[in-house]
């Protein structure tokens, strides 16, 4: 769903069983031990929870909103009460249903609720957050399934396991890192926490309302279509719809209820080339609400395009080594763009660890560049979640308040190339100390992790796009190069598998960050005519590129996304997403370095595939 999807990346996130933080802290353990087991204050729960009336209009704020106030009063001797207290509670209700070759591969219908406890102790300026001390430090109780149904005493009981569970774990974090601290010197006096005003907003959720049998067929059709192509090896087609949002209560006295709905079908294929190189493409129709997704026909186009572009690209020559200007045509510049510009506009702090500082992720190519030019001179960027529409097509990125409970508002990244801002959330970096309301995907270490919404990339300096390529040829001729390079898609977000996406992180040198696999990829020669090529990869690609862009076209490609924080982006990567949409021209960009892919390749089938025969509507 749009914020989050039930799946193997949210249990990632959530950590082992409270025994686990414990066996490490007896000391701790001991004086948290009666706050979990005591049979006195156990009974006296149970009392209050009996003798509440359920609440006339919201069992579920009023429940969060009556443990905020019962979770302020926690006070155990010798340790820290609790500073802030929050909850979020995702839900959701999905319909998905995946098919291959016409013939349905999973079908499912399911409604969740996953619980986001927040306790942070200490204060504003050090608390327990940010901090990876190599325990489990988790803010989910060892419960399978939160309740679906709105029963006030039973979601206060729960909403009191998970806050009992998260203390316990708060009090031992801030514990440890107050040691780690000691071994550091810290360069930098940075607040843990930045204050936030109060917010009220509160919308209704949307039932899940969809034709299950029609998609279905419409799915299994759709896959059917790859039987045409028999050098297709692998095809899969896949649709999920998704109703609900997120319920944000916090004890600053922020309530919060923001709906999120997302339908996508997404499809992907493989081919293998001659000497074992596999090929792959994907391609993904994304809507806010499933009754805008395309036509039966777009989609269909959509579906044989990929399945053409893959057949091509086995057949296609492999690249060469490449040093020159390159043209990103269309898609693939709003693709090059969201990816390096974009995506370094997260600044991240690095946690602090056992042994210090921590690694964390990889730090932004932009930190410290404020005021720095970043593009030319012509470029604005303003990233606006607040924009519903664009040239009568709804946005794909919109949203009205952040999981921090932060309204965003329109901001200015870059003004006539300059960088002015960074996307942020409530945890205060270098330079920055509060929200601009972008704190929209989970982050590691009790923290949130920004990013986009609707990104607009302009330029007040253009050429039609027929006279980028003219640029192009005209620099290779001038440079006597034998060719240009035009790429038209990036596999951005990837569709690789995990240990490709490993080797490719894992071979990059000198420490540098790299890109994602460009797919289609041509050569285009002096006299206009172009080449396909396969399996090159970029190589020292990186925002200070940017600078270097020679020309913008007057075109803007509205590309959409689920984004999430796996590298590339990796479809299905996180358990949760978020929607992105990106409005950006096609750009021409000087002296960039391309080689070819060098990981060993697969063999091909030692037994022929069997024939398809395409089976009947």
């Amino acid at each position: 769903m749009r914020g989050t999807s039930r799946g193997a990346g949210i249990r990632a996130c959530s950590v082992g069983s409270r025994a686990d933080v414990f066996r490490s802290a007896p000391s701790v353990w001991r004086r948290l031990r009666p706050l979990f087991l005591s049979a006195a204050t156990l009974a006296s729960v149970i009392t209050v929870f009996a003798q509440s009336p359920a609440p006339a209009k919201d069992p579920m704020l009023q429940a969060m909103h009556d443990e905020l106030e019962r979770s302020a009063k926690l006070s155990l001797n010798n340790l820290e009460a609790p500073y802030f207290v929050e909850y979020v509670i995702d839900e959701s209700e999905n319909f998905s249903v995946s098919a291959s070759l016409g013939g349905l591969v999973s079908r499912r219908r399911e409604h969740f609720r996953e619980p986001e406890i927040h306790v942070r102790v200490g204060d504003y300026k050090f608390d327990n957050t940010n901090f990876g001390g190599g325990f489990n430090s988790g803010t989910r109780y060892d419960l399978e399934r939160f309740p679906l149904e709105n029963s006030y005493p039973l979601l206060r009981r729960y909403l009191w396991l998970e806050t009992d569970s998260a203390y316990k774990s708060s009090v031992e974090a801030i514990s440890r890192k107050r040691a780690a601290v000691r071994n550091i010197q810290q360069t930098d006096q940075l607040n843990d926490f930045a204050h936030a005003e109060p917010v009220h907003h509160v919308r209704d959720f949307q039932r899940l309302s969809i034709d299950e049998e029609a998609w279905a067929k419409r799915v299994r059709n759709l896959s059917a279509l790859f039987s045409q192509y028999p050098e297709v090896k692998n095809s899969s087609v896949e649709l999920e719809s998704s109703t609900g949002g997120y319920t944000i209560a916090n004890s600053e006295g922020t309530e919060v209820r923001e709906p999120e709905n997302v339908t996508y079908l997404r499809v992907r294929a493989i081919s293998q080339a001659s000497d074992g190189t596999t090929m792959r493409d994907a391609v993904t129709f994304h809507a806010a609400d499933v009754a805008r997704m395309p036509s039966d026909a777009e989609l269909t186009r959509g579906v044989t395009a990929l399945a053409e572009n893959v057949v091509a690209l086995a057949h296609a020559p492999k690249g060469e080594d490449y040093n020159g200007p390159v043209l990103f045509e269309g898609t693939a510049g709003a693709q090059i763009l969201a990816e390096v510009l974009g995506k370094n506009m997260i600044l991240t702090r690095r946690p602090v660890s056992a042994g210090g500082r921590g690694g964390g992720g990889q730090p932004s190519e932009l930190e410290g560049r404020m005021g720095a030019r970043v593009l030319p001179d012509s470029f604005d960027v303003v990233d606006d979640p607040t924009q519903k529409e664009w040239h009568g097509r709804p946005l794909f990125g919109s949203y009205e308040v952040d999981r921090e409970g932060v309204i965003p508002k329109p901001l200015r990244l870059v003004e006539k190339g300059v960088l002015k801002s960074y996307l942020l959330t409530r945890q205060p970096v270098r330079g920055f100390e509060g929200s601009n309301g972008r704190a929209r995907l989970p982050g590691n270490n009790n923290t949130s992790t920004p990013t986009f919404s609707n990104l607009f990339f302009s330029t007040s300096d253009t050429v039609p796009v027929a006279e980028l390529k003219k640029k192009l040829i005209d620099l290779i001729q001038t440079r006597s190069k034998p060719y240009g390079i035009i790429v038209r898609k990036m596999d951005f977000p990837s569709s690789a598998s995990v240990d490709e996406v490993r080797r490719v992180l894992t071979g990059a040198q000198g420490g540098e960050r790299p890109v994602s696999t460009p797919l289609l990829v041509y050569k285009v020669f002096a006299d206009g005519h172009e080449e396909l090529v396969r399996g090159l990869r970029f190589r020292g690609f990186n925002a200070k590129s940017l600078k270097d862009i020679l020309a913008a076209g007057n075109d803007s490609a509205a590309f959409e996304y689920m984004d999430n924080p796996a590298p590339f982006a990796l479809m299905g990567g996180s358990g949760f997403t978020a929607e992105a949409c990106v409005i950006a021209p096609s750009i021409l960009v000087d002296d960039l370095e391309l080689h070819p892919v060098e990981d060993d390749q697969p063999k091909l089938p030692v037994v022929t595939a069997p024939e398809l025969i395409r089976q009947q509507p």
